[in-house]
């Protein structure tokens, strides 16, 4: 399997499987971080992805997987080794919880988030920065020109988006052709084995890659889908171990099909559960990288591990 995915007009060749550090400082830091980071990197590893809001909806310090993600930047002298990825803009989430619908997209609420960024991670440029979230209300001109003022002076080097609709991408594309800009590198959306069937998810602005979303990265291979949530929080994994519960949002009869159809192709391979998923993502008909959270070394191990696979597209028709 490739190893890399080269964005199109960008010096970025990507792991097709990124480490999300949504559970840094939670259930991993220092030394911890040290080993799972460093075996990522091991395994060829090189793409790593944080957030300003990871994970404010613990009380006792804002900001913390980006500070977690910095302390090992500091500690390793690893940054050129890593494209490292963060995002700004998402509504404010605290221990109390958060409306999601409540907008920080304004310029002035993108800048202060980059600074932050900026501060935790002990960098001076952020290889791809994300807008967390859309606010359609809002010129998409508008929220380019913001991004383009952040390359310029240096703080970013490209740009992306996350939980964007097709239509959005769209106009943000016309507009950087018009005005001669690079535009979006990447967007992160909602993409696993087990999403066409999953309960509706509580958050109702995440965006899913798929239909008008998923058409549109067939036809736009500049902007590389990158799946978050890859893993559909371990269902798969758990069910294989008979520990699925019936709160599980994914603890569906179709999502029982699949997860019987995912067993078919790890035997077919002798892998497991979690290389059979991955797998799912990165073997797409159009160039797709898989963001996964581990909480060690050792799940870090199994994740990389589905790089060695020959997956097929056509091992996973049972799931379309």
């Amino acid at each position: 399997m490739n190893k890399r995915i080269q964005i199109p007009d960008t010096d970025l060749a990507v792991c097709p499987v990124g480490l999300g550090t949504v559970s840094a400082g939670i259930k991993w830091d220092g030394t911890d971080a040290d080993r799972l980071i460093g075996t990522y990197l091991e395994l060829g590893g090189n793409l790593i992805d944080t957030a300003r809001v990871y994970s404010d909806w613990i009380p006792g310090e804002t900001g913390r997987s980006e500070r977690v993600v910095g302390d090992w930047i500091t500690r390793s002298g690893r940054r050129n080794d890593i494209v490292l990825m963060t995002k700004g803009g998402h509504p404010r989430i605290t221990e109390k919880g958060g409306d999601m619908h409540l907008s920080r997209m304004s310029d002035r609420d993108m800048r202060e988030d980059l600074e932050l960024s900026l501060k935790a991670l002990r960098t001076e440029t952020i290889d791809i920065y994300f807008y967390h979230r859309d606010d359609v209300s809002q010129p998409v001109e508008e929220e380019v020109e913001t991004m383009e003022r952040f390359v310029r002076e240096g703080k970013i080097r490209y740009y992306a988006c996350s939980n964007w609709t097709a239509d959005r991408m769209k106009a943000a594309d016309e507009y950087c052709a018009e005005k001669g800009y690079r535009g979006f590198v990447a967007d992160q959306a909602m993409l696993n084995a087990g999403m066409r069937f999953m309960k509706p998810p509580a958050d109702d602005t995440l965006v899913m890659l798929s239909g008008d979303v998923a058409e549109y990265h067939r036809n736009a291979p500049r902007n590389l889908a990158i799946a978050y949530s890859s893993l559909a929080g371990g269902f798969f994994q758990r069910w294989a171990k008979g520990q699925i519960t019936e709160d599980d949002p994914y603890n569906t009869p179709g999502n029982i099909m699949a997860a019987k159809a995912l067993k078919r192709v790890a035997e077919k391979y002798n892998t497991g559960m979690t290389e059979a998923v991955l797998g799912y993502i990165v073997t797409g008909d159009y160039p797709r990288a898989a963001l996964f959270g581990p909480g060690s070394a050792s799940r870090v191990r199994e994740a990389m591990a589905a790089l060695e696979v020959p997956f097929r597209r056509e091992d996973y028709r049972e799931l379309e």
